[in-house]
């Protein structure tokens, strides 16, 4: 067992098992514990050894397993007792992932970090929907926002946001759904495409399209849940819902 003390935070993807990197597995491969949040899909845990300690750190049904100074000292006592520590987060470790902050406690403690970079939910899921976030002559552009501020109230980003014609995805701002599209009507973007995505690369993914206007009815009738991405902006139109729409349109 390696009982050099080390802290190696790497991106586990937007749930799909295969937008894992290879460095990640590589990296997985080799811990003598793992601290895996809720949005990892837990078969990546099976390219662990068998002797590593599996921990699960994360958050479900708005119950935290763990404080995030919890986990903070976790890591440096589990490093300094076992060795290797893979932090593995959903998505990228830096969009949202507090991986900042975890990076700078493992440095203020002076443990040897890594960090294997993840594809975000921000920007993978649009694409696998065939959504492309820019596109020439429609958006030069795109924001990640988040949907809430720790205070819960809605980011002030989004209202800036909401002036231009950028796409912006929004994450975690599910329940604040019915806010953002008022935020939009307020800027006379009713007609807006936007699409709601939940559970994104996994089978079980859902989604509601739409414009702004209709999109809390829309995502109501799918029965749409968290965890769930939302996309706003021309771009979505690029979706074959709309053309199918169009071409219906067109029929009648």
């Amino acid at each position: 067992m390696n009982h050099y003390p080390k802290i190696t935070l790497v991106g586990a993807g937007p749930g799909d098992t295969d937008l894992i990197s290879l460095k990640g597995l590589k990296a997985l491969a080799k811990a003598d514990v793992v601290l895996y949040d809720a949005l990892v899909n837990e078969e990546l845990l099976e390219y662990a050894s068998q002797d590593a300690i599996r921990v699960f750190v994360g958050k479900r049904a708005n119950h935290h397993a763990y404080s995030q100074q919890e986990i903070n000292e976790m890591m440096i006592a589990y490093a300094r007792s076992h060795g290797h520590v893979v932090r593995l987060k959903g998505g990228d470790p830096f969009v949202f992932g507090r991986g900042g902050e975890e990076l700078e406690y493992a440095a203020k403690h002076r443990i040897p970090t890594a960090v294997v970079p993840g594809i975000s939910s921000s920007t993978a899921l649009a694409g696998l929907q065939g959504i492309p976030l820019t596109y020439r002559g429609i958006s030069e552009s795109f924001w990640v926002i988040t949907g809430a501020t720790t205070a819960g109230v809605v980011s002030k980003d989004i209202y800036a946001a909401a002036k231009t014609d950028a796409t912006v995805v929004i994450l975690m701002g599910l329940n604040k759904l019915a806010e953002i599209v008022e935020i939009y009507q307020r800027e006379g973007r009713g007609k807006l495409p936007i699409a709601v995505i939940q559970n994104g690369s996994l089978p079980d993914e859902k989604i509601a399209l739409g414009t702004v206007d209709a999109i809390v009815a829309n995502a109501k009738e799918q029965q749409i849940g968290a965890p769930a991405v939302i996309v706003i902006g021309d771009v979505v139109a690029k979706h074959e819902h709309f053309a199918i729409q169009h071409h219906k349109s067109i029929a009648v």
